[in-house]
Parts: structure tokens; sequence; C-alpha cells
């Protein structure tokens, strides 16, 4: 590490970078305004980089600026984070653990092993955060959240943070185990349940747009549809006979062992999709990896 680094200097160009003003900064920090200027002008000098544009309307990062300002703010994040920790160490001697995962995979893989978990480590607070892939990674980022459990695509940014596939899992067509909509003892085409009445996620969420190609492939559409948001529901949909249900297979393991569901043998494969665990290998917590080791194996 370079001892010589001055950090005062570098705390000076992350607030006057997040208020665009010297003045406004000076005001924050109680420095004069011709120190804060002072102060950023020696960084640039050491830097022998331009990192402000200043305006009469205030200052704007060049892009050395802002390349600079995602690093300190990465830093500035982690050091909150290790407070936070330390804090909560300290004081409270209590660990915390905040899992991030939508509502189906925590009700139907997560639920038992959490508890499970809790029962062992009465001492960790665990807190579980359900929400959409896009508002669990940057609450991650935030470190508001210490994982995240979650099915990828190929939009999602992750690129800085640690991924590890957990398993894969398949899509089925089940229905109740009473229902006649089609015979589940031979094998069918998917095109036969194209007018059959159908229980699919809603239009935006990626397993309707992959099970949507796969028909438009095969050279027809899904017609008789019934769209529904969550996969809980879509579970609840099933189980009530409303039709037939396009759901993951480990969602309905149980009902399909037990037989109050029963599985259409579709020809065609249908898609697969992947849970990953997600998390920010430069702040994770030992509360995380415990709960990482102790119940995500062979999940």
């Amino acid at each position: 590490m370079n001892e010589n680094i001055n950090l005062n200097l570098y705390k000076i160009f992350y607030e006057v970078a997040k208020n665009g003003s010297a003045s406004v900064t000076a005001k924050k920090l109680y420095i004069s305004q011709p120190a804060i200027s002072k102060s950023i002008k020696a960084l640039e000098q050491e830097l022998h980089q331009k990192l402000f544009y200043r305006t009469k309307n205030g200052m704007f990062l060049t892009k050395k600026g802002e390349e600079l300002y995602k690093c300190i703010d990465e830093a500035f994040r982690i050091i909150a984070y290790g407070k936070k920790q330390i804090t909560i160490e300290e004081n409270f001697r209590k660990g915390i653990l905040r899992i991030g995962a939508p509502s189906h995979i925590v009700s139907f893989l997560l639920m038992e092993r959490i508890y499970q978990f809790h029962q062992k480590h009465p001492n960790i607070e665990m807190t579980i955060v359900c929400r959409s892939t896009d508002e669990l990674l940057k609450m991650l980022r935030n470190h508001d959240v210490d994982l995240v459990i979650d099915i990828l695509s190929y939009k999602d940014d992750v690129s800085e943070l640690s991924i590890n596939k957990l398993k894969d899992m398949d899509h089925c067509f089940v229905m109740r185990n009473d229902s006649e909509f089609i015979d589940c003892t031979i094998e069918h085409d998917i095109s036969e349940i194209k007018n059959l009445p159908l229980i699919l996620p809603a239009k935006h969420s990626s397993h309707r747009q992959r099970i949507n190609e796969l028909a438009k492939i095969n050279g027809f559409a899904l017609n008789n549809v019934f769209s529904i948001e969550t996969s809980e529901i879509i579970y609840d949909a099933i189980k009530n006979g409303w039709g037939i249900g396009y759901i993951l297979q480990d969602i309905v393991k149980k009902d399909l062992i037990n037989g109050t569901l029963k599985k259409i043998n579709i020809k065609e494969k249908l898609p697969k999709v992947s849970l990953y665990l997600i998390y920010d290998e430069k702040t994770i917590s030992s509360d995380s990896l415990k709960f990482i080791n102790d119940s995500l194996r062979g999940i």
C-alpha cells in the first residue's frame, strides 16, 4: 500500500463530485472554498489529469474524473459496510444475514433451509428481501443485502460480482390430478396444448418469452392463456384446477411425487434455467459464508 496517499484529497474530490459545487462542499465540510479549490488542484496535479470541468453552473466530472469517482464511491461503500459489521459485532454481539431472492425461490426452495440455519444459529438475525432481479443486484452493490440467489438472464450485468451456479432447473406443464384437459399417459407434441386452458407467467417475464419463442419455432402461438405475475399464484391456480400450468419442476416436485398434480409429457425439450448464488467477494461476511457452506450445498 502507498503510505503517501492523501486520503483527505480524495474525500474532498468525492464530495465535490457528489455536490457539483465547491461552495456547497465547503459549507458541508466546514472548509473554506479556496481550500476546496486548492485540494482539487493538488489532486489533479498529483494524478496529471483534469478531473472537473468548471462552469458558471457548477463543477462537472471529466471522463477521467468519472472513472476515479466510481472507484472512490466503491471504496467508501466498502468502508461503510466494514464499519457497520464492526459496530454490529462490538455493540450487539449479534450477526446479521440479509438474503435477497425472488419470493418463489424463497417459498419453494429456500424456506426450509433458512429455517434450519436459523435454528442452528439463533444469534444471527436474518432478513429475507424479495425483489426483482434488477433491484436485488442493485441492493447487493449497495450492500443492502449480503447475497442474492436468483435466476439470471443474459441482460443482467454481474461482471464485477462473484457468481456460482447452484443448479439447473427444468420447466414443465402440469395440471391437477383430477383434471382431464389432456391424456398424461402418452407423449404429446407441444402444439397439442396450444388451444387448451393454459396458466403462464406474465408476458414480460423471461420464462414466458422463452416458451413463446419455443411455440413460434414450432409454428404456432399459445392462445387460451391466463397470464399470472408470480409463481406462487400460478401454483395456486394449478392446484385449483384452472388449467395447465407452466412452472419450474422444482416447485411442484412434491406434488408430482404424492400425486396431487400430474405432468404432461412433451416431446420437445422445454427451456431450462439456472439458479445462481451471487455476492461481492470483497465484502462477503463470515455469517454469509456460514450460510452458504451450511445451507446451500445440494440445493
